[in-house]
């Protein structure tokens, strides 16, 4: 009682990169942190619709980008990428 647990799921979807941009961020840590401000546009299902608050993050280019928001412009869903996702995956 109290404690809570993520249960992560996967579902694959595809999508077209409209927007393509990356930057450095100067942080307390050795090394710059790369973050991406890339915005990916799927074609969403019922599924995805009703839940896109859920959404952590996408597997782009073979990394996991944390989705840091998402914008409904029905049937599309826009995502909005930011840091390397360093979460909990299924």
């Amino acid at each position: 009682s109290g404690v809570w647990k993520d249960t992560v799921t996967e579902i694959s979807y595809f999508g077209d990169v409209i927007r393509n941009t990356r930057k450095l961020e100067s942080g307390e840590s050795l090394n710059d942190d790369i973050t991406v401000g890339n915005s990916i546009s799927i074609v969403a299902d019922e599924y995805a619709i009703k839940h896109f608050f859920n959404i952590k993050y996408v597997r782009w280019s073979g990394v996991l980008w944390t989705v840091t928001s998402v914008e409904v412009r029905s049937p599309r869903l826009i995502l909005t990428l930011g840091s390397v996702y360093n979460g909990p995956t299924p």
